[in-house]
């Protein structure tokens, strides 16, 4: 009797996990999605930074001397730094939306 109330137990809680497949499928994607959206951010974060350090080390070396002499001859300029007319734009994260768009009307 005990054996049965075990087994029973046993394939009520897989039955659940069963049901619940789906969700628990979708939550992975989800948690996935989140990981690959923050390794982007990160990823853009990071090319900002390298591209402003590019800029600088450019632009010290178009003023220094004596490469200030080539950079004249060759018409090289000082570059803009990077910049954003709006940062917090820029430094807010991006909104996901998971609604299902209304399905499209067939045309005739």
């Amino acid at each position: 009797m005990q054996a049965q109330n075990q087994l029973q137990g046993a394939l009520s809680r897989l039955l659940l996990v069963a049901e619940n497949y789906p969700n628990l499928k979708s939550d992975a994607l989800l948690r996935d999605l989140q990981s690959q959206l923050e390794g982007t951010e990160n990823r853009i974060a990071v090319a900002r930074n390298r591209y402003i350090k590019a800029v600088q080390e450019y632009n010290s070396t178009v003023r220094s001397f004596p490469t200030n002499l080539t950079a004249m001859i060759f018409k090289m300029d000082v570059k803009p730094n990077f910049t954003v007319a709006d940062e917090a734009a820029v430094s807010a994260p991006p909104k996901v939306d998971f609604t299902k768009p209304a399905p499209a009307t067939p045309k005739s």
